[in-house]
């Protein structure tokens, strides 16, 4: 058996990997979505998870940002346990204004998303998402976030794929930890 890899040890990692489960060619052909719902399902191990990213974060956080959907699930339970505010980072158009936006590439699409402006000014951010495939996502996220005048200090994933360069495409922008790396 292969050993469980993550920032919060092999335990956690091995937790992690149990709770998930593989959809092939889910949403589309050739694409093998991760699903978290048996995680999510568990009581114990979806709080041992929030308890894991929670020890993983460096220094003071006003705001924990989520992006959607499931990011908003990991980013809620997080501010609760870190005891700060929470923002969403939306798909283009769920937001009211002001807003601002941005396109990004994903691993079989493109999309966009925004954040709102008028509560991200000189905060320091944890910014949240389950997966990190290609790093598209939390870049535009991380990238509107400082538009917004928020400071991204940490980015934080439930999983890592490693084999898509998502770390490498976040280089640069705030130190990130991930529960499970694959």
């Amino acid at each position: 058996m292969t050993t469980a890899i993550g920032d919060a040890g092999e335990q956690l990692a091995r937790l992690v990997s149990h709770g998930m489960r593989d959809v092939p060619d889910f949403p589309e052909a050739g694409v093998l979505f991760k699903d978290i719902t048996p995680l999510l399902a568990d009581g114990a191990s979806f709080a041992a998870a929030i308890k894991g990213m929670a020890g993983l974060v460096e220094g003071p956080v006003d705001l924990v940002a989520g992006v959607e959907a499931r990011g908003f699930l990991m980013a809620g339970a997080l501010a609760c346990e870190l005891d700060c505010g929470l923002v969403p980072v939306r798909k283009a158009g769920k937001l009211p204004p002001p807003t601002v936006r941005r396109g990004y590439a994903l691993e079989y699409g493109t999309a966009e998303i925004e954040v709102p402006v008028d509560v991200l000014a000189g905060k320091r951010v944890l910014l949240v998402d389950d997966v990190l495939a290609t790093g598209g996502t939390l870049r535009a996220a991380a990238e509107l976030i400082a538009e917004a005048g928020g400071t991204v200090v940490q980015l934080s994933v439930l999983l890592e794929l490693g084999f898509l360069g998502g770390r490498e495409a976040l280089a640069g922008l705030a130190p990130l930890v991930s529960l499970l790396r694959i």
